[in-house]
């Protein structure tokens, strides 16, 4: 065992060993004593005991490792770190010290410090693989995924088939946009066993394979995904990539299931407050505490819908609080993100438990999750009831799962009622739509289709969505269309090099010539809203929609063909050209889909006067109305306020009639 596998295993259980060193019979005595109280899981007393013991031994690295050990018990890991740091500083190739440091820094967070106190350790002290995966970890974390690689390789140099370190290789090679070589490292881990991690591994398999839209390495792992979701006990708690089932799959229940799967497994690290009801009441002398919980208050998609909501709250009635536990990115997003909240708590590298001890301390009314299960989520933190009233919103396409999340903003096409036994949460209606929009959204002039690398005399599909969205069968209907309208091109974002040679060779393989597509290179939010106006149509995709893509593309005043599904990520776009004034693009199947494209494309009249009729829709549209939209939602936080005030627990909130 190496003493990164030690340091592990004695953060978990026991405490230390004692040294040979001679030490005072009442230092003994307070370390015997501490070592006591944590064999039986007393971490109050057996701090109280080692903190003795290190006072009166300060140079004891073994009392100070037993001190750092107890701490991390009571998840006081920033304490926690000092005092194991204090024992690797007086023994720089104690390696086991360094293990313990490096483990309570990353508990509370401090990834790159974590990295820093691992390449410290002495040149002469023991390397495994237990090291080097630890240090690619930190690495990894602390958002440096090139050298995180290179420490992957390192350990497996050592132990080629631990098949976490695989899994872990494969996250960072996705980071870096290598993604075949990430769905080989999943394929191999997989091959060699993860134990209960299966379920979501082969999700994020068949994920990494749609973003390099390799289809036959997606079908065969979305079928063993498939297998492995129905062999998952009902009352499972094990970890799963929910975002890959509501993205990939069109079973709402299955997505239901994975979903609960993760929010049990998260609520089992939590601590719950005691219930805490609210003395907020309407019309009286407070305003109400709402509070919004994300890592994404940054030049980001969320952002870039709700900003102008956020400005727009009605600040005598409500005291807005922004809970940031993401980066901060120095754009002008960022800074008007945090003008426009009254308070904006950073909780970067903040623990679960952490963040919600602050939520809970500032006596938050209603607390809303932005993130769901998109990345750098923190749904455990409603894990613990911080908030009187809790709700989730707009960041995720389903359902958390989670019991201990109250409602879930949706609105009547996206969410109908009788969906409702596809969440967890209770549903709460918007009366128009649920997604904000924000008219200082950027509308820059367009460029020519020239300097778009567009032709100047063809009908431009623009198929804007990321990669992993378009599936096989999307494809095969967008290319019966090429071939049913030979004056049209597919104009596509080029993501990755992997899709595009991909996708150029299936179009190949279905008699459409690659030049018949053309690629859009990545640009600044700004730039790409100028020339999606260059487009005629936007096609969408399913079982996943276009979602900000959408409104960004009905905003340049582009008509947005979409299929309504059985899931909330399948009716985004349908709720969204309903709002709009245009509910005959939401087409009931596929057949319907393709027929509408068509006539569009045959009919340019009619195609002019929807343009045109989007136009205007940027100023008289209720899609586009945010100061409407906010009345609208803080009308629906009231509702569930109300409900909390009286003693009614949490129910269904239908869409309030105008």
């Amino acid at each position: 065992m190496t003493a990164m596998q030690h340091a592990r295993q004695d953060a978990k259980s026991s405490t230390f060993a004692a040294t040979s060193k001679v030490v005072s019979a009442r230092a003994r005595a307070a370390w015997q004593a501490g070592q006591a109280h944590a064999k039986r899981a007393a971490w109050a007393d057996a701090v109280r005991c080692f903190e003795s013991a290190t006072r009166q031994a300060p140079a004891d690295v073994v009392y100070a490792l037993n001190l750092a050990r107890a701490l991390m018990a009571q998840a006081r890991y920033d304490e926690a770190a000092q005092e194991a740091a204090r024992a690797f500083n007086l023994d720089r190739s104690h390696a086991v010290a360094c293990a313990l440091t490096a483990h309570c820094l990353m508990e509370a967070k401090r990834f790159r410090d974590a990295a820093r106190c691992l390449q410290s350790l002495a040149a002469d002290a023991e390397r495994g693989h237990d090291y080097h995966f630890t240090l690619a970890r930190a690495l990894q974390l602390g958002g440096q995924p090139r050298e995180a690689v290179d420490a992957y390789m390192q350990a497996l140099s050592l132990r080629i088939t631990d098949a976490n370190t695989h899994y872990q290789l494969g996250l960072c090679l996705n980071e870096l946009s290598m993604k075949a070589e990430a769905a080989q490292c999943f394929q191999t881990a997989l091959s060699m066993g993860v134990g209960v991690h299966e379920l979501g591994v082969r999700a994020l398999l068949s994920y990494f394979e749609r973003e390099a839209c390799n289809w036959v390495g997606a079908e065969e792992g979305l079928r063993q995904l498939q297998v492995a979701l129905d062999a998952l006990p009902e009352d499972a708690t094990v970890s799963t990539a929910p975002f890959a089932h509501v993205t990939l799959l069109e079973d709402p229940a299955d997505q239901l299931k994975a979903a609960r799967s993760l929010a049990r497994h998260l609520q089992a690290q939590a601590r719950p407050f005691a219930l805490r009801r609210s003395d907020w009441r309407p019309g009286g002398a407070r305003r109400l505490r709402l509070g919004y919980l994300s890592a994404d208050f940054h030049q980001h998609a969320t952002c870039i819908l709700m900003a102008e909501m956020l400005e727009q709250h009605d600040r005598d009635r409500f005291e807005v609080t922004l809970y940031s536990h993401g980066k901060a990115d120095g754009s002008a997003m960022r800074k008007r993100i945090e003008k426009a909240c009254e308070h904006f708590v950073d909780l970067r590298g903040a623990s679960d438990g952490d963040i919600a001890t602050r939520i809970h301390a500032d006596a938050c009314d209603l607390l809303v999750d932005l993130k769901g299960y998109t990345r750098g989520h923190r749904i455990g933190v409603f894990g613990w009831r911080p908030a009187a009233v809790t709700a989730t919103f707009l960041g995720f396409p389903g359902s958390t799962g989670a019991d201990y999340i109250d409602y879930f903003i949706g609105d009547p096409v996206v969410t109908p009622l009788d969906h409702a036994h596809h969440y967890s949460e209770h549903l709460a209606q918007m009366p128009v739509c649920y997604q904000p929009n924000d008219r200082q959204r950027a509308l820059p002039p367009a460029p020519t289709r020239a300097e778009a690398g567009l032709p100047e005399n063809r009908l431009v599909l623009a198929g804007f969505n990321q990669p992993y969205k378009i599936s096989a069968q999307v494809f095969d209907v967008w290319c019966v269309l090429l071939d049913a309208l030979p004056q049209a091109v597919l104009w596509l974002l080029e993501w990755n090099a992997q899709s595009r040679a991909n996708l150029e060779r299936e179009a190949t393989a279905r008699g459409i010539e690659p030049g018949r597509i053309v690629w859009a290179p990545r640009k600044m939010p700004a730039d790409h809203m100028a020339r999606m106006q260059l487009a005629d149509l936007f096609l969408d995709t399913w079982p996943c929609n276009a979602h900000t893509t959408a409104s960004d593309a009905l905003w340049a005043g582009v008509p947005v063909v979409t299929f309504t599904g059985q899931t909330f990520a399948s009716r985004v776009a349908s709720s969204l050209v309903h709002a709009v004034g245009l509910p005959e693009l939401a087409c009931s199947d596929i057949e319907h889909y393709a027929r509408t494209v068509v006539e569009l494309a045959h009919d340019p009249d009619r195609l002019a006067r929807m343009r045109a009729m989007l136009v205007a829709a940027r100023d008289h549209s209720p899609l586009f109305d945010s100061r409407r939209f906010t009345r609208d939602f803080e009308a629906l936080v009231l509702r569930m306020m109300q409900r909390h005030v009286d003693g009614e627990t949490p129910a269904a909130l239908p869409a309030a009639v105008a």
